[in-house]
């Protein structure tokens, strides 16, 4: 099972905001194994089912890296850290380069030129990100 930054206890007894700055680990939980809609049961909402699942897909790739999410990583483009800047800039230029592929491909799904794809198979054809290495 995959581990994930538990979000919702940051700031919380035994948890602080800042946990980085005190050295201290971030309170882990495991990502839910099952993704939360299929979009074969509902054929009326299809792109919202994979809006949700890539959007959980960025959140777990940030929180790789010890950030919140992927909006907080995104936060940090223009850090005087250079390597959180980094991991930022290499962050949004694959969000955005995941986003354009899946509204490209989802207008097809919405357009019935293309089969709905199971969410796994979906997120499998995400293009994958890259990284800065660590210095």
């Amino acid at each position: 099972m995959t581990q994930v930054i538990d979000t919702a206890r940051i700031g919380k007894k035994g948890y602080p905001r800042h946990y980085q700055a005190y050295g201290v680990e971030p309170p882990m939980m495991d990502a839910p194994e099952e993704l939360p809609v299929d979009p074969a049961s509902d054929p009326a909402s299809p792109v919202e089912a994979f809006r949700i699942a890539i959007q959980s897909l960025l959140d777990v790739t940030a929180q790789t890296r010890h950030y919140d999410s992927g909006t907080t990583i995104s936060t940090y483009v223009n850090s005087t850290n250079p390597v959180w800047a980094a991991e930022a800039q290499a962050f949004v230029a694959w969000r955005d380069a995941v986003w354009a592929y899946a509204y490209a491909e989802l207008e097809k799904v919405e357009g019935e030129l293309r089969p709905i794809p199971a969410i796994e198979d979906f997120l499998a054809e995400l293009p994958a990100i890259s990284w800065p290495d660590a210095e």
